[in-house]
């Protein structure tokens, strides 16, 4: 009698363990895996500008490349602290702060900026400012460029942005620029027209870092360049001193 209640008993125990362990499968093979949103860095980061002259709105970085977005990273050159170094191959401009480091910016290049190669200085700087038009970009693309032959007023919706830096060679405005873009989707592109242009938040920060007279790199054939590592976040850097 003893016997055949131990038996079963231990019939109960194993039809309850497969139970048990037939309900934990279910679950794990029915819960939802948890969806990895933006880095909280980014977000903050690419946040809005409400107190600028136009309140800059939010950025959508649902569909960036995380590589274009600013970051410090080990970059080696003998460029001194300070130097923006373009490199239009690969889509990044370097600002040189030394022992081994840059702040990195992802870029988009336009007919312009694919132009010009060599040094320049930064002869002019300016917020919110006013666009005119090329003579060679209203021949290009009349149907865009054409009603704006006198200028076009600041704001969102001017192609410069918030900020412009204006490249200098010998005293002589190089018609080649820096600034932000009304199109985010462009950076990490050669686009049809502009020079050089980076996000509005990343144009913000990159021109409250260097002054006038800023030393600046352009290269246009550089080699692939293989994924340099982030070493810090954005806001530990110091501003250069002018040069």
């Amino acid at each position: 009698m003893c016997v055949s209640r131990i038996r079963a008993s231990a019939a109960l125990r194993s039809l309850a363990l497969l139970a048990l362990a037939a309900t934990l499968a279910s679950c794990a093979t029915t819960a939802t895996p948890v969806k990895k949103g933006p880095n909280p860095i980014h977000v903050a980061m690419y946040g809005p500008h409400p107190e600028e002259r136009f309140p800059l709105p939010a950025m959508d970085i649902s569909r960036v490349d995380p590589k274009y977005f600013r970051q410090q990273v080990a970059y080696q050159t003998n460029e001194p602290v300070g130097t923006m170094v373009i490199d239009t191959q690969n889509r990044f401009l370097y600002l040189v702060q030394g022992e081994g480091m840059a702040m990195r910016y992802g870029i988009g290049v336009g007919k312009a900026g694919l132009e010009f190669e060599g040094t320049a200085r930064i002869g002019r700087k300016a917020e919110w400012p006013r666009w005119t038009p090329t003579p060679n970009m209203i021949k290009r693309e009349p149907e865009r460029n054409l009603k704006w032959a006198n200028g076009m007023e600041p704001g969102l919706t001017n192609p410069l942005g918030p900020r412009a830096l204006y490249l200098y060679q010998g005293g002589n405005d190089t018609l080649f620029r820096i600034h932000g873009t009304s199109e985010p989707w462009s950076i990490g592109k050669a686009v049809s027209s502009g020079c050089i242009r980076l996000f509005n938040q990343d144009i913000i920060d990159l021109y409250g870092r260097v002054p006038s007279g800023s030393r600046v790199v352009v290269q246009q054939h550089q080699a692939p360049v293989n994924e340099a590592i982030p070493m810090a976040a954005v806001d530990a850097f110091t501003p250069p001193a002018a040069i």
